[in-house]
């Protein structure tokens, strides 16, 4: 008899401690978050501004990823937060708490998945190139851009940073902070070559076709892009894959993609009416910066 009350009495106890460990784990942590987003009704997403992922625009936003969080937290019922933060940085804010998920086209990568946990892919992509036309004229083929008389512009922190030297080691590589900074470079000369995502490369050629060219239609390395959180928060990274599965299936991201990323015509939704693809546009919170 005294035996088996001991043996209760440390069943309980080991019980006891299992569950304290359990409240201690990211998967509790997780559970909190999830719960808090629906309680505040609001769920806090950060983006970072590339051309037509987040566009601003005065003080407000528009693009892809805008759209993308709104249907997100309308199916959550809740209502969006969008913070604007410096690309190189935004790893850092999921981080510290200061939003709860990355909405930013962020190419899933081993590194990357070190620092946050990814969803399922919602997006998938590449790197490309968009050249200047007048400076490669005397090109025609990749290799030919492998020259120190060709300078090639990238971002930093990007998927495209990562593979600058790996696919033009031997020219001349010029890094930029923000988008903007190295389309203009293109644009006005300074640089023979963007290097960047796909949809940047199309994007800019689509914008100036009499100064830009998109010389490979196809991604010279593929990637895919999902949405970001921080590790152990699995009731939140469910919801997002089975989001992700059912908008998939329903064909919503497809023609989200191709309204953005196929044509210019969204363009003329930024023009004074404060709108994009499903209404009344945000205003800015955070830096607006890709620095």
């Amino acid at each position: 008899m005294f035996h088996a009350t001991r043996r209760r009495a440390a069943a309980s106890l080991l019980a006891t401690g299992l569950a304290l460990l359990a409240g201690l784990m990211p998967g509790a942590a997780l559970a909190d978050l999830f719960d808090r987003i629906l309680a505040r009704g609001e769920i806090r997403i950060g983006v970072a501004e590339f051309t037509p992922w987040t566009i601003r625009q005065d003080d407000r936003l528009f693009g892809h990823e805008i759209d993308i969080g709104r249907r997100l937290a309308n199916d959550m019922g809740v209502e969006p937060r969008f913070r604007l933060v410096p690309f190189g940085e935004i790893i850092g804010a999921l981080q510290t708490g200061e939003i709860d998920i990355i909405a930013a086209g962020l190419a899933i990568t081993p590194s990357r998945a070190l620092e946050v946990t990814f969803s399922r892919p919602y997006f998938r992509s590449g790197i490309g190139i968009a050249t200047n036309t007048a400076m490669t004229e005397a090109a025609s083929s990749l290799d030919d851009l492998n020259d120190p008389a060709y300078s090639i512009a990238y971002v930093s922190e990007t998927m495209a940073a990562d593979f600058a030297e790996v696919l033009f080691g031997q020219a001349d590589l010029r890094r930029f902070d923000r988008a903007d900074a190295a389309e203009a470079a293109v644009l006005e000369g300074e640089a023979a070559v963007y290097l960047a995502s796909l949809p940047e490369a199309r994007f800019l050629a689509l914008r100036n076709p009499d100064r830009v060219d998109l010389p490979l239609p196809d991604p010279l390395v593929g990637s895919a892009a999902g949405f970001a959180v921080a590790h152990g928060e699995e009731r939140l990274l469910r919801f997002l894959d089975a989001w992700v599965v059912a908008r998939t299936y329903d064909k919503w991201l497809t023609a989200t993609y191709d309204f953005w990323f196929r044509s210019i015509e969204w363009a003329e939704r930024l023009d004074g009416e404060g709108e994009d693809a499903t209404g009344e546009a945000p205003a800015v919170e955070g830096e607006g910066t890709t620095e």
